[in-house]
C-alpha cells in the first residue's frame, strides 16, 4: 500500500480511484470537515487521521447505503422527469424551457423522496460524536440498518427528513441544467444528422 504524501494520487489511491469509490471516500471527508467543531484542519489530516483511528473501512462505511439511494433517485428522477414532460411538452421538441422546468421538478421530488438515505449516509460517513453519544452508542456506527435505526432513535420520523430543503434546493438547478444541456445536445446532434442525409 502506497504512503499518503501530498501527491494528490496518492490520495486518490487512499479512498479509491474512479466511479462511486473515489466520490464516497471523498464524501466522507468532505462531511466530516464541515461538521460544527470539526478536528480536521485539511483534507490530508482529515484523511490520515480517519484512516489511523477507524482504518480504511470508514470511507466506505455508507457505501452500500449510497448505491441503495442512487438507485431509486435515479428511478425517480427520470420518471418524474418524463412525466413532467408530457405535461409541458407533449409533442417532444426541442423546447429549453421545459426542459429546465422538467428537469428542475424531476430533481427536487427525487432529492425529497431519496432524503432519508441521504440523512444515513451522512450519520455514517460523520459518525457525529454528540448524536451516537447521547444514545450511549459506543464505537463506531455502521450499516444501513443501524443508522436508520439511530436516525429514528435521535429524531423520530422528522429525523429522515433534516436538510430536506438544502438537498432540494441544491439538486434543482443541478439537473435543471443536466437536462437541458442533454436535450440541447440531443436536439443539435440529431438536427446535423438529418441536415446531412439531405444534403447528399
Amino acid at each position: 500500500m502506497p504512503v499518503l504524501c501530498h501527491n494528490p494520487s496518492n490520495l486518490e489511491v487512499k479512498l479509491g480511484r474512479g466511479g462511486w469509490g473515489s466520490e464516497q471516500g471523498l464524501a466522507v471527508v468532505k462531511q466530516r470537515m464541515q461538521m460544527f467543531n470539526s478536528p480536521y484542519k485539511s483534507v490530508l489530516q482529515c484523511v490520515r487521521t480517519v484512516r489511523r483511528t477507524e482504518g480504511l473501512g470508514a470511507f466506505y462505511r455508507s457505501y452500500t447505503t449510497q448505491l441503495t439511494m442512487n438507485v431509486p433517485f435515479q428511478a425517480i428522477h427520470f420518471i418524474t422527469y418524463e412525466f413532467m414532460q408530457e405535461q409541458v411538452n407533449p409533442r417532444r421538441e426541442y423546447n429549453p424551457l421545459s426542459h429546465v422546468f422538467a428537469g428542475g421538478v424531476a430533481g427536487a421530488v427525487a432529492a425529497a423522496a431519496t432524503t432519508p438515505l441521504d440523512v444515513c449516509k451522512t450519520l455514517l460517513n460523520t459518525q457525529e460524536n454528540t448524536a451516537l453519544s447521547s444514545l450511549n452508542i459506543s464505537g463506531h456506527l455502521s450499516g444501513m440498518v443501524n443508522a436508520f435505526r439511530t436516525v429514528y432513535k435521535l429524531g423520530g420520523i422528522a429525523g429522515y427528513f433534516r436538510g430536506v430543503q438544502a438537498r432540494v434546493i441544491y439538486q434543482i438547478p443541478s439537473t435543471a441544467i443536466a437536462w437541458s444541456v442533454y436535450e440541447f445536445f440531443k436536439y443539435f446532434l440529431t438536427k446535423h444528422k438529418l441536415e446531412k442525409r439531405t444534403s447528399f
